[in-house]
């Protein structure tokens, strides 16, 4: 039996088809809000910040455009490797059998925002690669609004960093990382027993994950306000071209599982050897080879995967554009010292017992700023844990806040939603209409967690 649709409050419905209507028709592209960004920080710095003269702001901010290039190809091939497997002939299966289970829109929202957290908590990549995924598959088959269920399929990377795949919780937790503040300020690392696995971080995740869905069921659009998915062209599929001579020797190699089994026992071997060794530990690169070797099985030949790292490349356009121009940014703040006057405002208003509440309110506001979780910490990190020493607050509290504004202000953030979107194939605008709504609610639940729990 299908279960009962519910709908929204007509005052519900129009703060929702309002905050959509105001993200559509003033939100520019994104890469205009990444130049208008740009502007904002350097004008600040120069008007403001303690070393902002017009040579350091033009010199920081080149310094910056490219020494982001090394970072951001991570983050490119942990999106394009996460792709890969989500577009798995065998995940593809499964994703459409758990679709073909789902009869209501409800069912729908509901059901694609958990398996998106799931995701993303357990890799960040991941969830948002099988979320987007997962939402097209939706629409194919059950009408409803696009832009409402991809806004719930990129909401549930809203707990991203509150997981084991958090840049923040890893690097702390990682002897001579070079974002391991705390382990250079205080001489010791916090294990995921302290920051992950906590209280203070578990209770409120579990919370945002039973209340967003609830959320968005009482968010569904009228019918007359739908907007519903449109394929580009009938045929999504990707397809291997035909080869020229199916007998032919380059042919079968193309198509040897051999080959593909030989990289992925030498990915194997390396994880096994090294694990064996050091201890298991995860890392950006340490991602990344474990998705490529999963992807290389999972499609089984060299040509099926080739194909699929292809269509995935596709996807990465507006991250390669956009990258650098945020590098750029980050570069200002930190060189200049801007940076350093935002979080040190917060910090003087704090107390011990504040100070996690108050660290997080600042990362809410520099997340817009500098949308990456590593960069992020590199800007707020040297001043909010030299600042928790000084009033002696919770350490593990005052750097899973900064991890907890940041997964919090990406969803007004348009930077990571990017992929999302270009997966998804709908316009940023309408889908942020929606994740506003994610903002304020997992912004109050962490917020709360903060003052309460710690």
């Amino acid at each position: 039996m299908a279960t009962q649709e519910i709908s929204a409050p007509s005052h519900r419905r129009s703060f929702v088809a309002g905050s959509v209507y105001l993200f559509e028709r003033l939100l520019p592209d994104p890469f205009v809000i990444a130049i208008g960004l740009t502007f904002a920080v350097a004008a600040a710095a120069f008007l403001f910040a303690p070393k902002g003269d017009l040579v350091t702001v033009v010199t920081s901010w080149y310094a910056g455009l490219f020494g982001i290039i090394g970072f951001a190809f991570q983050m490119i091939m942990i999106l394009v490797t996460g792709h890969a497997v989500a577009h798995a002939p065998l995940v593809q299966r499964g994703l459409k059998r758990l679709v073909a289970t789902l009869s209501t829109p409800n069912q729908a929202v509901v059901m694609t925002f958990l398996i998106a957290a799931v995701a993303s908590w357990l890799n960040w990549g991941f969830g948002l690669v099988v979320g987007a995924i997962l939402a097209r598959e939706v629409a194919k088959r059950i009408h409803l609004d696009f832009g409402w269920l991809v806004a719930a399929a990129y909401s549930g990377w809203v707990i991203w960093a509150s997981g084991p795949s958090s840049s923040i919780a890893l690097s702390q937790a990682t002897h001579g990382n070079a974002l391991n503040i705390v382990e250079k300020l205080t001489g010791q690392m916090l294990p995921f027993e302290q920051t992950v696995f906590t209280t203070f971080n578990l209770v409120p995740t579990l919370a945002v994950i039973v209340l967003v869905p609830i959320v968005f069921v009482f968010l569904k659009p009228r019918e007359d306000e739908i907007v519903a998915f449109v394929p580009a062209n009938a045929q999504e599929a990707s397809s291997i071209a035909p080869a020229k001579s199916a007998d032919s020797f380059a042919e079968a190699a193309n198509r040897a599982p051999i080959v593909s089994l030989f990289l992925v026992l030498l990915g194997v071997s390396y994880l096994g050897f090294t694990w064996w060794s050091k201890g298991v530990n995860f890392d950006a690169n340490t991602v990344i080879l474990i998705l490529l070797i999963v992807g290389v099985a999972l499609h089984g030949t060299p040509v099926a995967y080739s194909e699929a790292m292809k269509n995935a490349a596709k996807q990465a356009g507006s991250m390669i554009l956009q990258y650098p121009i945020y590098g750029g940014i980050m570069g200002i703040m930190d060189t200049t010292g801007l940076a350093a006057m935002i979080s040190k405002f917060f910090v003087a208003i704090a107390t011990a017992h504040t100070l996690p509440f108050w660290t997080y309110f600042a990362s809410l506001f520099i997340t817009f700023l500098v949308p990456s979780g590593g960069g992020h910490w590199a800007v707020q990190g040297p001043f909010a844990i030299p600042a928790a020493v000084e009033l002696h607050a919770s350490i593990p509290a005052t750097t899973m806040s900064v991890a907890m504004g940041e997964q919090v202000s990406n969803m007004m953030q348009p930077f990571w939603a990017l992929p999302v979107v270009a997966m998804a194939g709908i316009g940023i605008q309408r889908v942020l209409g929606y994740t506003v709504i994610t903002f304020c609610v997992a912004g109050i639940i962490y917020g709360a967690a903060l003052l309460l729990l710690t």
